[in-house]
């Protein structure tokens, strides 16, 4: 039986191919329908072994790779186990057939599937015949039906999105963005080291601000990744992921602090200027698209300074000028 596509299936965005060790060929989307409801019929509900069924797709919470994870919340794992072994699983997982006879794949529901993988009962699925193009905007209409995804986790999520060659409005429909929306998220993912972000956490708490604070440092290289990482990584590990982002944000203004709160700009390309309670530093790489540059400001710079410095001079007066 040939897998529903988009358009057998309405309201079905674009998805994403497996992520993770030996990707399956797919063929990306570039235009995502409305976003729907999976039209899945009861019939297709059944009980199956856990481990006839594998994961699918890009991790969407960081709960499933993070190095920390301390949150205690409704929504934790325990709470869930727990529930299922009293009140028996209420809510099926989405699955479909795998090439493998016999095996299916989990399109959302891994944390269903994983407690009673441990409870050693068989898990209820939703069994659908859909492509790659269509199982993951199920993946995120489960999230934001379920539990927000933390700004940090949609960061992610978007990311892991891109990386397996999806336009930016595929991600925007899966993630129901807007432009600016998205070009936040991706300032985090590009300029945060993933080891930082593993380290810290999902933070649900903080929202773009912090992140976006974060990732203005190691763009300026104001902090490298592996003193981020020295430093995440001497907390106790049962700090809360949004603490664990608030003491390396302030880790780094008191380090700020130490060396003279030395700002650094970058106007141009190749151009950057560190300016410091002592003095001023403009510095220039002599080297690729800045070579001429580079050339041009020093035959020219001292010129410049003189001109500039009699332009101050024509509008403050000396006894301005002594401070």
């Amino acid at each position: 039986m040939a897998r529903k596509s988009l358009q057998d299936l309405t309201g079905i965005a674009n998805t994403i191919a497996r992520s993770g060790a030996g990707p399956k060929k797919s063929t990306a989307i570039s235009n995502a329908p409305a976003l729907g409801a999976l039209q899945g019929s009861l019939s297709a509900i059944r009980e199956i072994d856990p481990d006839l069924i594998d994961d699918w797709g890009p991790v969407d919470r960081l709960d499933e790779f993070t190095a920390v994870n301390t949150e205690d919340d409704s929504d934790g794992f325990d709470a869930l186990k727990a529930s299922i072994k009293e009140d028996g699983q209420q809510v099926p997982i989405l699955v479909r057939r795998a090439s493998s006879d016999g095996r299916f794949e989990s399109i959302y529901g891994r944390r269903r599937l994983r407690a009673c993988r441990e409870l050693g009962i068989k898990v209820k699925a939703n069994v659908q015949e859909i492509d790659d193009a269509t199982a993951l905007l199920a993946k995120g209409l489960e999230n934001a039906a379920r539990r927000n995804l933390s700004f940090y986790e949609k960061a992610r999520f978007a990311a892991a999105i891109k990386a397996a060659g999806h336009d930016t409005a595929t991600v925007r429909k899966v993630l129901n963005l807007s432009p600016s929306g998205l070009s936040h998220l991706t300032k985090v993912t590009e300029n945060v080291p993933k080891e930082i972000g593993d380290l810290i956490g999902a933070a649900p708490k903080s929202g773009r601000p912090k992140w976006t604070s974060l990732a203005e440092t190691f763009e300026s290289k104001k902090l490298a990744a592996a003193t981020g990482i020295a430093f995440l990584s001497k907390l106790d590990p049962i700090t809360p992921s949004d603490d664990r982002l608030d003491q390396l944000l302030n880790n780094i203004t008191r380090r700020g602090a130490r060396h003279g709160g030395v700002k650094e700009a970058t106007p141009v390309r190749g151009v950057t200027i560190k300016s410091g309670r002592g003095s001023i530093a403009v510095t220039i790489k002599r080297a690729g698209e800045n070579a001429a540059f580079a050339e041009w400001l020093d035959s020219r710079l001292e010129n410049i300074i003189k001109k500039s410095y009699q332009e101050f001079t024509t509008v403050n007066s000396t006894d301005d000028t002594r401070g």
